[in-house]
């Protein structure tokens, strides 16, 4: 394997194992570490890409490299960590369902 493809293959392990440690996607909103970087949605980072900038350091590396392989449109490429972890990650809080299937004529119930 040449240089740039092991690098490539270390760089994707790395997003793979990289939660959000801060903001919305965090700890602090989504326990116990956060959403995974590569779940993050790509309006979320297109809002760093253009309004707050990328953080420094190896983080806003790979969060670059997320945004950037979204916008592409190669968003598949990081299914097997999907897979891995049981799906996607919800990113919407759980809300309480009920139902009322019952149908209602001139106030009584059919």
């Amino acid at each position: 394997m040449d240089d740039l493809a092991e690098q490539m293959r270390r760089d994707l392990e790395e997003i793979g194992r990289t939660h959000m440690p801060f903001g919305k996607f965090g700890p602090q909103f989504c326990p116990p570490s956060g959403v995974p970087i590569y779940d993050l949605p790509a309006e979320y980072l297109g809002w760093f890409a253009s309004k707050a900038g990328f953080p420094k350091g190896r983080l806003g590396v790979l969060l670059k490299m997320v945004y950037q392989m979204k916008v592409d449109g190669s968003d598949i490429a990081f299914d097997v960590f999907r897979r891995r972890r049981g799906g996607r990650t919800s990113l919407r809080e759980e809300r309480p369902r009920s139902f009322d299937f019952t149908e209602k004529d001139g106030g009584r119930q059919v």
